[in-house]
């Protein structure tokens, strides 16, 4: 099985609740971040290795997949495993088998594998860097998690959730978040997902001075800490407007669920025909327009500037290269180079929500 999903978006937490709710709950759950241990110790990780096998090798010692015997390992950032490592990792799913490190004897084991990751490994593999042959045995099953900013609605009771888990930690009462601090923590891109939003919740737990924390409450250093955008007086968070159309198709059109660009009503109506007109003047250029647009978001104060620049980038490749395939998204990926796969979730993500480029 495969879980994929940007870095905080929870990987582990599904993977550990997958665990509970299976057969195999009565059995062990261990994890391996295979991008926190360095490449030469990983295999030994892994595998375990025999006394002798190395320096410093004094004992036997069990790996990971002996570990987990009859139950599930969990193996995080799949996509930064050294290649001869994939290798050995492709013929224990297959086999079921493997040798320690320095020893002779062949193990077998009963180990459910989970892998996750926050890269494309169908670009990885096009790339050589990762074995293609494993993808397609850990793709069986797919999970894609979606970032934080594509399900807004949840912010109000994971913050709810993490300023009570922090006040549990610290033994004293609960702060509760109002109204319009709920509607502007919503507001934000939150670009390290739910785990950003748990530890910016335990740090107004611990810096916030009273019980109730509104808008005025939310210190500004920590805001920029966290990479949040300060509250201004004229913000209205009384009330959230769905994000609007286009008003031009010579800008970018931006994703509800990916941040704005560009918002009716942000700038008079003459700063808008001069927008147009300047736009004309950029079209035959596309470098020079995405530049010019991100320049006025920027200057504009606007957040999520950069996911929904790539966001607009990638759409427009997308249907590009679905218009001219005559919508074949096997031929689309082909010639753009990357999986079916990704145009299937790319477009699955933002496709219902938008009218086509």
């Amino acid at each position: 099985m495969l879980i994929t999903g940007e870095t905080g978006t929870g990987k582990e937490l599904v993977a550990r609740a997958l665990h509970r709710h299976s057969l195999r709950a009565d059995k062990p759950f261990v994890a391996l971040n295979t991008a926190a241990i360095p490449a030469d110790l990983l295999e030994s990780e892994l595998f375990g290795h025999e006394a002798g096998a190395f320096t410093g090798a004094n004992k036997r010692h069990p790996g990971r997949f002996e570990q987990a015997e009859g139950g599930t390992l969990f193996l995080d950032e799949i996509g930064d495993m050294p290649l001869p490592l994939q290798t050995r990792l492709l013929r224990v799913l297959a086999e079921g088998e493997f040798y320690r490190v320095g020893g002779r004897e062949l193990i077998k084991v009963d180990v459910r594998v989970i892998a996750a990751t926050h890269q494309d490994l169908e670009a990885k593999a096009v790339r050589g860097e990762f074995r293609a042959d494993l993808l397609h045995r850990l793709d069986v099953m797919r999970l894609s998690l979606p970032p934080l900013r594509a399900r807004r609605e949840d912010i109000d009771l994971l913050a709810q959730r993490f300023m009570l888990r922090a006040a549990v930690e610290m033994h004293s009462e609960p702060k509760l978040l109002k109204p319009e601090a709920l509607k502007f923590l919503r507001q934000q891109v939150w670009p390290g997902n739910v785990r950003q939003l748990e530890n910016f919740c335990r740090r107004l737990a611990v810096m916030a001075p009273g019980r109730e924390i509104g808008l005025a409450d939310l210190p500004v250093n920590t805001l920029a800490g966290f990479g949040l955008t300060a509250p201004s007086p004229d913000d209205e968070y009384a009330a959230e407007q769905p994000a609007p159309a286009v008003g031009s198709d010579l800008m970018l059109p931006p994703d509800p669920r990916q941040g704005l660009l560009y918002q009716h009503g942000a700038a008079t109506a003459n700063e808008q025909r001069r927008a147009v007109r300047h736009a004309e003047t950029l079209a035959a250029d596309w470098k020079v327009s995405l530049r010019e647009e991100v320049r006025r978001a920027l200057r504009a104060q606007e957040s999520g500037i950069y996911d929904a620049a790539l966001a607009a980038f990638e759409r427009v490749v997308l249907d590009a290269a679905l218009e001219v395939t005559k919508t074949n998204r096997f031929e689309a990926a082909k010639m753009l180079g990357i999986g079916r796969n990704t145009i299937t979730r790319k477009l699955g993500s933002s496709r219902g929500k938008r009218k086509p480029v």
